[in-house]
Parts: structure tokens; sequence; C-alpha cells
């Protein structure tokens, strides 16, 4: 924590610099995904679903609603289409026979990731410059971000 005035001052500019600079992350990857989603004729929150799908594995629809944001009949409108365009598996919960878990079709996963190379590409030539230890410390702030992300929405769900 700086200690002088200026120290102060200097550290809020520098974190204003870095918010102004994730909603310019944020703005760039949504229009990446949204045109990811036109490519792949999927909704936008049909895209981030399948995403969250494949980077957590198996979950339940109610699960994935709550992850999402969204009310739970509108999770089941997004997992018919995903599953309907052969992107997804329902199947039941062995460990709940009544419960159902949703899951990515490896096979069909590819497609969408194929359309993120030129992105991954980019991002490998960003990372070169760095030194391990930088991207160990970017790595650490980008987990602390997320979960500080995972908290504000939550946050603003329960009220």
């Amino acid at each position: 924590m700086p200690r002088g005035s200026s120290d102060a001052r200097e550290h809020r500019r520098l974190t204003a610099e870095l918010k102004r600079r994730f909603r310019e992350v944020n703005n760039q990857i949504a229009l990446l995904s949204h045109h990811v989603s036109s490519r792949v004729e999927l909704r936008d929150i049909d895209l981030d679903c399948l995403d969250y799908l494949a980077q957590h594995g198996a979950t339940s629809p109610s699960a994935l609603a709550r992850r999402a944001g969204v009310h739970p009949a509108t999770m089941t409108g997004v997992i018919d289409r995903l599953e309907k365009g052969g992107w997804i598996t329902r199947e039941r919960d062995v460990s709940d026979r009544r419960g159902v878990v949703v899951s990515v079709r490896p096979d069909a996963i590819g497609e969408v990731f194929s359309h993120y190379e030129g992105m991954n590409a980019q991002m490998d030539a960003v990372c070169a410059e760095y030194s391990p230890a930088e991207l160990e410390l970017i790595a650490g702030f980008l987990q602390r971000t997320a979960d500080a992300g995972r908290r504000a929405v939550e946050e603003f769900a329960g009220s």
C-alpha cells in the first residue's frame, strides 16, 4: 500500500488505468466471441455456456443457470438449442438418478476452438515477451481478478 500522498495518487491513477484496460479487453473478447457465435450459429449466451462446460466439465442445468446468471427456464432453452445443434449431451446424473448433467461433446467443441486460433496465436506472441516469473505474476493477478468478478456476480445476483 502506498505511503505518501503522491504515491497514493499514483496508485489510484494506475488502478484506474488497469480498470480501463480491463474494460477494453472485455470489449474485444466480447466482440470476438460474438463473431465466433455468429460463425457457428449459436447465440452469445449459448456460446458462453458451451465454453463454461468445456472449461469446467459436466454440470447440472441448475448449476449452469446460476453460473450464467439466467433463470432456469431460460437455461432449459439454451440446453435444448445446444443439444439440438449437437454441441452437448444431456444424461442422467449417476450420483442422483433424478438429476441430469450436461457435458460438451468433445468431437463438436473443436469447431468452436478453431475460430479462436488467431487470438491464441496473438496471445502466444504477447506471452513470449514476458519471463516465466512475470507470467506467473500476471496469471495470479488474473485469477484474483476472476475471483473478484465471481464474488461481484454472486453479490449482484443475491440483491
